[in-house]
């Protein structure tokens, strides 16, 4: 089974690991559009043609299920996505909900979720939380996280003050927190310390491949995958990246 996975830029990576981990797939294909990444500060219309932008890329290769590794994607262009596309497109923000669900079953629980400015703005995590119940909603649009985890900044300085500045004036530490951006897992370590361990952290990764396992069969698995990365500007850039995310020989 071959599986595209579309990203605004190397977030995606975070996807990508627990698709591994899991053996769900025999070929991966990343695309990044890493020349106009973020994606999060645009408007609606330019994240919808951006992504059917993507979608045509796709066309290329004879992939069985497309997954938008983008939360600021599934929030605004997944409909549009569907209707295009020849194959079944998955985003991250339902399994992120359901995800949540699972692990946290209280509804009544402090729920925090970080997001780029664009997903915030949707508030797509509030309304697929609130139909289930939950109403101890927060939301920050930590868009900084984006171009630090870009630089490969995934520790030090310039992330613990970008840390502070979002979460300083919080009331109390949150029972969970929706990490809404595939970037943001890459520095999960981090925004997990910071709250002294005291929060679970709900990453879209894992997100989609309960999703996937509770919707499709996987009954086969494969020792081995086969990688593919794009790029739409500095794809080096990109593979150096997944060579160090995700430990491959890439």
């Amino acid at each position: 089974m071959r599986v595209g996975v579309f990203d605004s830029g190397v977030g995606g990576l975070s996807v990508v690991k627990s698709l591994l981990e899991h053996k769900l797939f025999e070929e991966i294909i990343y695309f990044g559009d890493t020349a106009r990444v973020p994606y999060g500060v645009k408007d609606q219309n330019t994240i919808i043609r951006y992504s059917l932008e993507a979608l045509e890329f796709f066309k290329n290769f004879e992939i069985d299920l497309l997954i938008t590794a983008c939360n600021t994607v599934s929030a605004y262009a997944l409909s549009e996505m569907r209707l295009h596309s020849d194959c079944d497109v998955i985003g991250v923000v339902e399994p992120g909900v359901l995800a949540l669900k699972n692990a946290i079953p209280d509804t009544d629980a402090d729920i925090l979720i970080l997001g780029t400015k664009a997903t915030v703005k949707s508030q797509a995590y509030e309304k697929g939380l609130q139909e289930l119940g939950y109403h101890n909603l927060s939301a920050i649009a930590t868009t900084l996280l984006v171009p630090i985890v870009e630089e490969g900044l995934y520790e030090g300085e310039i992330l613990q003050s970008t840390l502070h500045h979002y979460f300083k004036d919080l009331p109390k530490i949150p029972d969970a927190i929706i990490l809404g951006c595939t970037h943001f897992p890459l520095v999960a370590d981090a925004i997990h310390n910071y709250f002294e361990g005291q929060s679970t952290l709900i990453h879209s990764g894992e997100a989609i491949v309960e999703y996937l396992e509770s919707h499709y069969d996987f009954t086969k698995r494969f020792e081995h995958t086969e990688l593919k990365f794009f790029a739409s500007e500095n794809p080096e850039g990109l593979r150096k990246t997944a060579r160090e995310w995700l430990g491959e020989n890439i």
